[in-house]
């Protein structure tokens, strides 16, 4: 008869062997793995937490095949940290749940970064036209708040923005505005940029 080692004595020479790893030291780097991941959790909801998503529009739309129509619905969303980041995105989906999902991670890949001043206004003049709309956004007086309507109006909340004026000029369209909103808030520059851009100094700028 062949002696068949007991499961005891093979858990011991596994232990002996170099290289091999206890039972402990696997619950150790377990315990260890769950924390790490317990930390990037946390990290990840404080960076989405920075974040607010507001819903412009939500229309059903349709799209014409060969067997009817086939129903969907589309939703425009305003994604923002009020910090100077903004962006709009566009979502369609069968649901109204999975537009909104997809507006905002269309939203966060179109971020346009505004230069904020220490009044939380912009630092100059600017206009923005997307398809027929124009939108003229112009800076203003600390306690003005923010003088603009529709989806401009979100944008510019979003944006961090607390006292500018605005006006929308041309088509009433939510998409085509904040579309027009974001090319004017992505046109801004601050003094010292353009002054380092043309090569002059801050007082040559001035004068």
């Amino acid at each position: 008869m062949t002696n068949t080692p007991t499961k005891q004595e093979t858990q011991s020479k596994n232990d002996n062997v170099p290289g091999a790893i206890p039972g402990e030291q696997k619950k150790n780097n377990r315990n260890n793995d769950r924390k790490r991941n317990r930390r990037g959790d946390s990290k990840n909801l404080e960076r989405d937490s920075d974040w607010q998503e507001r819903v412009v529009q939500i229309r059903r739309v349709s799209k014409t095949v060969k067997g009817g129509k086939k129903m969907s619905f589309r939703a425009i969303v305003v994604v923002g940290n009020e910090k100077g980041q903004v962006g709009v995105g566009v979502g369609k989906a069968g649901d109204v749940i999975g537009a909104v999902r997809k507006g905002v991670s269309d939203g966060k890949k179109n971020l346009v970064r505004v230069p904020l001043t220490p009044n939380n206004s912009i630092p100059t003049l600017s206009i923005g036209r997307d398809g027929a709309a124009n939108v003229l956004i112009r800076p203003a007086a600390p306690g003005t708040g923010v003088i603009a309507g529709g989806s401009i109006r979100t944008v510019l909340e979003l944006a961090g923005i607390k006292n500018v004026l605005a006006k929308r000029l041309g088509s009433k369209t939510p998409l085509n505005n904040a579309r027009a909103a974001m090319v004017a808030l992505s046109q801004l520059r601050t003094h010292k940029s353009a002054s380092r851009e043309r090569g002059i100094s801050l007082e040559q700028l001035y004068s």
